[in-house]
């Protein structure tokens, strides 16, 4: 007997067997879920990062309003790494869909950057016709094995392997000393 030949039902009535592909034909085209507007204040959703798959490109997410308990994967539009497993992100879906999450970013809630800690902030000014970095203490413009390095007490270091001084003028060098060798 196949899995489409008619059988009879305890009432005595005939009925056509189902497959596991009819069982789950409504469930498949069904139309997406899709939140109701009031339903996003602001237009995100606080979900949770619970895992990566993919070698870490699709991350895994749980949300509230979810239908069922697994994970859904979803794409996101920030990097993504180990030490984010555990957090709240925000999310939001495209066309509304809720099968379709889109990771936004990652909550920071309590851990804010301790001044001491906080990276270096550098100042950038560009008009089109000339640009200003400003650092607080030490500026460094690096490149492979050589440096020119200005600080805050006003000393200019230019390191490396060949250092050339070419000019179609005069080339002066002052100073309160200059030392050759």
């Amino acid at each position: 007997m196949s899995g489409r030949d008619l059988i009879e039902n305890e009432a005595g009535a005939v009925v056509e067997e189902q497959t596991g592909a009819d069982l789950l034909r409504p469930l498949v085209e069904a139309p997406p879920a899709r939140l109701p507007h009031a339903a996003l204040p602001g237009g995100v959703v606080i979900g949770e990062l619970i895992g990566m798959k993919d070698e870490g490109r699709t991350p895994l997410v749980l949300f509230p309003g979810q239908h069922g308990s697994a994970a859904l994967a979803a794409r996101t539009v920030v990097d993504l790494h180990g030490p984010h497993i555990g957090r709240k992100v925000v999310l939001m879906f495209e066309g509304a869909d809720l099968s379709r999450p889109i990771v936004m970013g990652v909550l920071r809630e309590d851990e804010a950057w301790l001044l001491a800690d906080r990276p270096g902030q550098v100042e950038v000014d560009a008009d089109g016709e000339r640009l200003i970095v400003s650092a607080k203490e030490q500026l460094v413009l690096r490149c492979g094995k050589a440096s020119i390095t200005l600080t805050k007490a006003g000393k200019v270091l230019i390191q490396g392997s060949y250092v050339l001084s070419r000019s179609s003028g005069v080339n002066r060098i002052k100073g309160g000393s200059v030392q050759l060798n």
